[in-house]
């Protein structure tokens, strides 16, 4: 039977390998994803992504170390300065695509049937995004550098709208119209 101290010290060693893999996952869960910045150099938004990994795993020590692995800008600007990782590094949250999108979907109901977007998860069907040519399209295929561009003229779709369009898009010899509804404006 072990002793008191090795208890002890098992003890506390796994509550330290707890708190350490919970800072290296809520870093990298931070940090990783699509995000929108503004270029320092012409002050127009730009798509980019940070290694989450060098990140989260930096950030035991402290404040986390930023590196792009991506930009819209690259491969003609590469050579930048990165200046652009200041804004990342003072609020990475407001960089991220997914956290514009459920800011933008909030309180707003679907374009066609009116359904409320409500709370957006991960694991779930997201909503998408009604264009103005009305065609409906995945956060996906938004490039991050024209998301705030696009949000400006879209309009809210729920998934299921969604699927219904591209159907009607892609297979219209497919599917009975049978009275769409019209299109609402959200307030």
């Amino acid at each position: 039977m072990p002793n008191a101290a090795a208890v002890l010290i098992i003890v506390v060693a796994v509550i330290l390998a707890g708190i350490t893999t919970w800072r290296v996952v809520y870093a990298w869960l931070k940090y990783r994803g699509r995000m929108v910045i503004t270029c320092p150099e012409n002050q127009r938004p730009a798509g980019v992504s940070v290694d989450a990994r060098h990140a989260a795993a930096t950030s035991l020590a402290g404040q986390p170390e930023f590196h792009l692995t991506n930009c819209s800008r690259w491969p003609e600007h590469a050579g930048c300065g990165q200046e652009c990782l200041l804004e990342i590094e003072t609020s990475p949250e407001n960089c991220l695509v997914h956290n514009i999108l459920v800011g933008w979907y909030a309180g707003k109901n679907c374009a066609w049937c009116g359904r409320s977007i409500g709370n957006i998860h991960v694991t779930e069907r997201r909503p998408t995004v009604l264009l103005p040519e009305q065609l409906s399209v995945e956060w996906i295929e938004i490039p991050a550098e024209r998301l705030q561009e696009t949000l400006k003229t879209a309009l809210p779709l729920c998934f299921g709208c969604h699927i219904a369009n591209t159907m009607r898009r892609k297979h219209p010899e497919l599917v009975i119209d049978r009275s769409r509804p019209a299109l609402r404006e959200n307030s």
